[in-house]
């Protein structure tokens, strides 16, 4: 009995070890697609700002290497980004075998739901959140101010906000979570619609400098909110049948 348990721990280590190397070849062969590209990648994603900055003002780079390292790092973020599907089928793969049908039922639409409401989030923090932010920090730029932004701080406040959009848009994924996993349910989460309102603006003026992309924000999120408890309230029922 002992040497089958042993033997099949080996076998989950075995199998753990081929998904992660899996995941590390995808990363990897995606980071040597996009290298060539990196400068123009950071480009693009310096655009929000660019299109901001007062005529005769440029970006810098206060380290000596930041020139090449930074457009490096961003690729490979990058790369883990694109990778993302990939990553998760091999999770879900590693993991599937010691799950219920039931189980298979619900975790398969919230694990390919979760990753395009992450993109969304992301896609949403780019083309909204981030051209707005930057329009008020330059208007507010007090007189004889020049901005000169360095390009490791920008990234870095760029891929923070990337992340914390990403998450944030994944508020209908752990409304059905928990409600699935018995922390909460539907009838607990519809009596507290108000203080999630309040909650909504309060986190999108915690992350958003002005009132016009802190409504966006929080009304967003709160239409992603009543998303998870619609599904948490219906589609839950039918998968616990």
């Amino acid at each position: 009995m002992i040497i089958e348990n042993n033997q099949l721990f080996i076998d989950h280590l075995i199998e753990l070890r081929k998904r992660i190397l899996n995941c590390i070849i995808t990363v990897f062969i995606i980071f040597l697609m996009l290298v060539y590209f990196a400068n123009d990648i950071y480009s693009l994603v310096a655009l929000p700002l660019i299109h901001q900055m007062p005529s005769g003002a440029t970006m810098i780079a206060t380290e000596v290497a930041a020139p090449f390292i930074i457009p490096i790092k961003l690729t490979f973020i990058l790369s883990i980004f694109i990778a993302v599907p990939i990553i998760t089928y091999q999770v879900w793969a590693f993991i599937a075998p010691a799950l219920h049908k039931c189980e298979r039922n619900l975790l398969i639409p919230m694990a390919i739901c979760g990753t395009l409401l992450f993109y969304i989030g992301v896609i949403f923090a780019y083309y909204f959140i981030l051209p707005m932010a930057f329009k008020f920090f330059i208007k507010a730029l007090p007189k004889g101010v020049t901005i000169a932004t360095d390009i490791t701080h920008y990234l870095d406040f760029v891929i923070w906000l990337f992340m914390v959009c990403g998450i944030s848009f994944e508020i209908p994924i752990a409304i059905m979570f928990l409600c699935w996993i018995g922390v909460t349910n539907s009838e607990k989460i519809k009596n507290n619609r108000p203080y999630v309102f309040v909650g909504t603006f309060i986190i999108g003026m915690l992350l958003t400098p002005d009132v016009l992309s802190q409504t966006i924000l929080a009304i967003s999120l709160y239409f992603l909110f009543e998303i998870g408890l619609f599904f948490s309230h219906n589609y839950l029922k039918k998968i616990n049948r």
